[in-house]
């Protein structure tokens, strides 16, 4: 039997738009201190502005910016960009049963737009079976947090000074907080336990005596291998 084709909503899109704003509120301060940076490392305005358009992915964003100079040395930014950004084979392997039925062109285009915030909320969807939602809170919620990323880089690169030092204020606490909060209010069973046992104990072991930024891979990729163990014992059973 044929699986239906998921498709984009218009309705699903505007709900899961409007249900990331808080969330993307905060994205706004995170997008003007990288502003604020890359104009401090010598980015010009449009630079700046453009990388936020088109990479869309903060954490590295600032972490190139470690790197920048005179003369960028290419492979170990590439290296330290796919570092910072590995967890993004758990999402894309996690979201991958629920919107294998769309389109390669559309749902390429949906995965653009994935992040860390809308991912969770999405998630908890597809595990509702709540299919249009989820898809909706995926793409919706992802145009919310990079209209606001955009927004906040502009900012940033203009009047970036009034927020030098988020964390003075707790802001760099929002989306770790709003993560566990996901994670915590999802389903749960003696897998789901194994799964976040393995994925921490690995991910702290990489910290502790791996390069700097390998326990993101580590991390992904053993909690990755624990799911696919974890599911396929259920399955026989």
């Amino acid at each position: 039997m044929l699986e239906k084709e998921l498709k984009l909503e218009y309705q699903s899109v505007q709900q899961g738009f409007i249900s990331l704003l808080p969330i993307s509120i905060f994205v706004v301060v995170f997008g003007t201190a990288f502003g604020l940076a890359a104009v401090q490392v010598g980015l010009s305005e449009s630079s700046s502005l453009w990388m936020s358009t088109l990479v869309f992915a903060g954490a590295s964003q600032f972490g190139a910016l470690d790197l920048w100079g005179t003369h960028v040395p290419v492979f170990p930014l590439a290296i330290t960009v796919f570092a910072i950004n590995a967890r993004h084979l758990l999402i894309g392997a996690t979201l991958y049963p629920h919107i294998k039925t769309m389109k390669a062109l559309p749902r390429y285009g949906v995965m653009l737009l994935a992040s860390d915030a809308n991912w969770a909320m999405s998630m908890k969807a597809f595990a509702n079976n709540e299919h249009s939602k989820g898809l909706g809170i995926l793409f919706g919620g992802g145009l919310a947090i990079w209209i606001f990323w955009i927004i906040g880089t502009w900012i940033g690169v203009y009047f970036g000074n009034a927020i030098q030092n988020p964390s003075a204020y707790g802001i760099d606490m929002v989306m770790g907080c709003f993560l566990l909060t996901m994670v915590l209010e999802g389903n749960k069973d003696n897998g789901t336990y194994i799964i976040w046992a393995s994925a921490a104990l690995s991910s702290i072991a990489a910290y502790l005596y791996l390069p700097e930024n390998a326990h993101v891979i580590v991390g992904a990729l053993t909690g990755g291998i624990a799911g696919v163990l974890v599911g396929e014992k259920k399955n026989e059973h």
